[in-house]
């Protein structure tokens, strides 16, 4: 179908013409488990295509729902419920790479938070929910489009043997077995795009984008406060830039935002990034978050150190600091000059009233260390985590959360040590393996990353949360490149999906 055809359809035509139109040219289905089976191709003339499948089943959907118009009114919607359904189905198969974009913005937006604000508390599980459940979708479309793979020492295994384990070994008082099915769920799928063989044109996308994505909560939150909606900056021992949801949720989303900037540095040396990396670290600072602030600037010192790169050399890294330094210092003096008060800025009064413990942690750790205690080999099973502490309860009233702030912790308690042994043997052997190919920048940047990923789980709650679908997508992603890179040089037979 041509533009100006598809232009020329108004209303039920446009739909009826896009079920109903033949599948394009050189459209093919592609599904392999073996990491370098070659893909089995469907013919670009085939009758009946995946896409046309779709196309046919949505237009069945729709003539159904016009019949039960008439003859049953009440499946009507859920009828041209599936429709819709069916329809965005095909688009995300066509333009995966826009879809995950697209998602890849809103998960790190964090929408939860502004939508738990402005409409009540159960949007927020709920928005959490849909980000997680589309990302899983995505994941099962990419899946579908350019074949599927084991990805053998993907954590989300690990979570899959805690579940069992709980299962077996009985859950925690208060935890059905529905609440930690679902806990399963949403732990796995920051994962989930690991068990998916995506295209080259995929990994760009989403490494290109990640950068960008803490600037757009940022402007979209800016939008929101100068409309009065909801403020940009929120007050918590001094002023903490928030974005469209909650400051240490922007300062994570941030802190991967630095690491795809550092890689695209150490790759192209274009001023462009330098610019991206420099507005993330100021994102971080304004956040107040220490720990995401204190990590990123350790990789990124130690990767200024360690990496070779030809794009962006010794004397131009020299002059960087150098100038960076100038500028902070500058403004620092003007600052003081102008009689600014920079103790109202959360980074800067926590570090002139000297507060250690911010997230009170000394009333959250006592109830998990004796949840872990009681059950130490196995734990209680996935989602327990959620229960320790009661959320209605006074520490949970007081704090405004019932997490560990202690991934290590919280593992321990659903998992026990066998779990918590098991989760960091699989993110060792995961890194490891997918780190191996990446060229020399690449593969020090991210296995920093992870080792500061490490040393931040002791104080955060990492693993699970909407930021942590941006951390895992952008390393998937940054894996993929690689593998892609890596058989182009090496000239292998393609055994991954087209471009």
């Amino acid at each position: 179908m041509t533009k100006a055809e598809f232009a020329s359809h108004k209303g039920m035509g446009t739909l009826a013409a896009f079920l109903f139109a033949s599948p394009m040219p050189g459209t093919s289905i592609s599904f392999s488990i073996s990491r370098y089976a070659e893909p089995m191709r469907s013919a670009p003339s085939a009758a009946l295509s995946d896409v046309a499948a779709i196309r046919r089943g949505a237009a069945i959907l729709l003539l159904a729902a016009f019949a039960t118009a008439v003859l049953a009114p009440s499946l009507f919607w859920l009828l041209l419920t599936g429709t819709v359904v069916a329809g965005i189905g095909v688009l995300a198969f066509r333009f995966t790479e826009v879809f995950t974009v697209a998602w890849l913005l809103i998960a790190g937006a964090t929408l939860e938070m502004i939508l738990g604000d402005l409409l009540g508390e159960w949007w927020f599980q709920a928005t959490i929910a849909a980000v997680k459940g589309a990302g899983l979708g995505l994941t099962a479309i990419a899946a579908l489009r350019w074949g599927a793979r084991l990805d053998a020492f993907n954590p989300a295994w690990a979570w899959c043997a805690m579940f069992l384990g709980g299962w077996v070994h009985g859950l925690y008082p208060g935890l059905t077995l529905d609440d930690s099915v679902r806990s399963l769920i949403g732990s796995v799928a920051p994962f989930a795009f690991g068990f998916a063989r995506v295209s080259r044109r995929w990994a760009d996308a989403v490494i290109r984008v990640t950068p960008w994505i803490p600037l757009c909560s940022v402007a979209a939150g800016a939008v929101f406060d100068l409309a009065g909606v909801r403020p940009l900056f929120v007050n918590s021992a001094g002023f903490r830039l928030a974005g469209l949801g909650h400051p240490a949720f922007l300062a994570g989303v941030a802190q991967t935002a630095v690491y795809a900037s550092l890689l695209a540095i150490f790759r192209q040396g274009r001023w462009a990034d330098l610019v991206l990396l420099g507005t993330n670290f100021l994102i971080l600072l304004l956040t107040g978050a220490r720990a995401p602030l204190s990590y990123a600037i350790a990789v990124g010192s130690l990767a200024t150190v360690l990496v070779r790169s030809p794009a962006f050399p010794a004397r131009h890294r020299l002059l960087l600091i150098l100038s960076a330094a100038t500028v902070l210092l500058f403004a620092l003096l003007l600052l003081g000059a102008v009689g600014a008060d920079l103790s109202m800025v959360r980074a800067f009064n926590v570090l002139e009233i000297g507060v250690g413990n911010l997230s009170g942690r000394q009333l959250l750790w006592p109830n998990f260390e004796q949840a872990a205690a009681l059950s130490p080999w196995v734990g209680w099973g996935v989602g327990a985590g959620n229960v320790i502490i009661p959320q209605g309860g006074l520490v949970a009233e007081l704090l405004h959360t019932w997490a560990a702030h202690n991934e290590y912790l919280r593992v321990a308690a659903e998992g026990g040590e066998l779990g918590r042994a098991l989760m960091i043997l699989m993110f060792v052997l995961w890194v490891a393996r997918h780190t191996r190919a990446l060229p020399q920048a690449d593969k020090v940047i991210m296995r920093l990353a992870f080792i500061a990923f490490a040393g931040h789980a002791f104080t955060d709650n990492l693993l699970i949360s909407t930021p942590a679908c941006v951390l895992f997508t952008f390393a998937i992603a940054v894996f993929a490149r690689g593998e892609w890179e890596a058989r182009e040089n090496r000239r292998l037979p393609d055994s991954l999906p087209e471009a």
